[in-house]
């Protein structure tokens, strides 16, 4: 071919189709690089939490107990935002891209600030009015409670950045970027590593605020964070713009019915947590610190499985949007068993040499002794922890998550039963361990069969 003919050929050949590696890239690679931005990140954000116990520790022991009594409830928010409507997000966007459908993807994205900002109201009132009572049922009482009730005021006062920060992260997540969360949250965790310390301590001239320090850091961390994605989102870069939508049902609807009864499982899990602390607390105050202790392992692997699970969510989804079923079951399997063995190795090596935890904490062999039990009973079983998280994402992504909400049924269950029967001194601490072991098996076996079980087709 004559050189002017080839070149005209080239010109009108249109360029190549980037490839989507969601829907035709190797699993297991796609769905690492989905997650491990947002596992990192977590542990960073983990890493933050401690921290912030560490500075107000400085403060005495009615400060320690405030941020006590404020942390569970923020950390039901979180849940609730973050992995129950955020999921509803999430998948909603996972299948409107993975269609094609960009302009519908854009719309859900403006539907999710307005429900971000409605959640967050909601909750800012019910702290802001319930806050001093539901503090006061948990055990505050003083300056540790007077202290709270400021601590909680300033936090639920900033609900509605908050919720928006975590749905808009949750939107991107949906495209597959996972990189502009992961950035911002890092860029929230230095901010509040930084600002934390210099308010609730008056560092560098500025006022000691005392826990309430850490209550303004973080929302002032969070109108920032928030700023900076909504300015990205806005740019001709993102993935996702953010624009002005016409409000319609069937767009709230595409979020909220996976969105609203995740949040439900969040509260579900939530409540099985204090149940367990309930029945340690019935028992002694050295049962309360060793069931603290060990059980704060299982939320350090948490990032390694919410980073896996919204990885294979996303995954799923949008393999779905476009029809490619058998590889979106593919996907959830992949996953599932890559974090069986990850978070499965950890529990098999502290259930063996439960000191290797423990002993970075305490000393005291009362303490030491619970928290061995609950261990070595439990810790086999995170490898089933894992199929019961990453099935639950899985089946956000597919819009199916009957099963999953049935498995945690299943261990919100176990976990009053056990709480009620220690609280009566018919069944020992170590024994409702049994049961909590009991519930997951349960609970695994619920997920599997309803993986199996159910369709994913539209």
């Amino acid at each position: 071919m004559p050189l002017t003919l080839r070149k005209q050929a080239e010109a009108d050949t249109p360029p190549a189709t980037p490839v989507n590696h969601l829907l035709h890239g190797p699993l297991l690679p796609t769905l690492a690089k989905l997650a491990l931005p947002t596992v990192a990140v977590l542990f960073m954000t983990t890493l933050l939490s401690v921290a912030e116990t560490y500075f107000v520790s400085s403060l005495g022991l009615d400060a320690i107990a405030a941020a006590s009594l404020v942390v569970p409830v923020m950390l039901l928010m979180t849940m609730v935002s973050n992995g129950g409507i955020g999921g509803g997000v999430s998948a909603a966007i996972a299948r409107a891209a993975g269609a094609g459908h960009q302009q519908e993807a854009e719309s859900l994205a403006w539907h999710t600030v307005v429900i971000g900002a409605v959640a967050g109201a909601l909750f800012s009132v019910v702290l802001l009015a319930a806050g001093p009572a539901l503090y006061r049922i948990l055990g505050g009482h003083g300056a540790s409670l007077d202290q709270a009730i400021l601590y909680s005021n300033i936090l639920f006062a900033g609900a509605i950045p908050f919720w928006m920060l975590m749905l808009l992260q949750a939107a991107l997540r949906g495209t597959g970027n996972v990189k502009i969360p992961a950035l911002v949250m890092l860029g929230g965790v230095v901010g509040g590593l930084i600002l934390s310390p210099i308010l609730i301590s008056g560092w560098l001239g500025a006022p000691k605020m005392g826990v309430a320090g850490a209550g303004v850091a973080q929302v002032l961390c969070n109108i920032v964070a928030l700023s900076v994605v909504v300015r990205y989102m806005r740019s001709p870069s993102s993935t996702l713009r953010l624009r002005v939508h016409p409000l319609q049902g069937r767009h709230f609807a595409a979020i909220l019915r996976v969105g609203l009864p995740s949040a439900v499982n969040a509260v579900m899990s939530a409540t099985a947590i204090t149940a367990l602390t309930a029945a340690a607390g019935a028992v002694s105050v050295a049962a309360i610190a060793g069931y603290g202790i060990a059980s704060r392992l299982d939320m350090l692997l948490v990032p390694v499985m919410f980073g896996f699970g919204t990885a294979a969510l996303t995954m799923v989804g949008t393999n779905l949007g476009a029809g490619q079923v058998a590889r979106a079951r593919r996907a959830a399997i992949v996953n599932v068993a890559v974090v069986a063995v990850i978070v499965g190795a950890v529990g098999l090596v502290v259930a063996l040499f439960p000191q290797l935890w423990l002993g970075l904490f305490t000393t005291d062999p009362a303490v030491q002794a619970i928290g061995a039990d609950y261990l070595r009973i439990v810790a086999p079983f995170y490898a089933v922890i894992a199929v019961i998280f990453e099935f639950y994402f899985a089946g956000q992504g597919a819009q199916r998550i009957f099963w999953p909400m049935s498995a945690s049924v299943v261990r919100l269950g176990f976990a009053l039963a056990a709480m009620v029967l220690v609280r009566q001194g018919a069944i020992s601490l170590r024994t409702s361990f049994m049961l909590v072991a009991a519930s997951l098996v349960a609970a695994a076996v619920i997920s599997g069969l309803g993986f199996l079980r159910t369709r994913w087709e539209r």
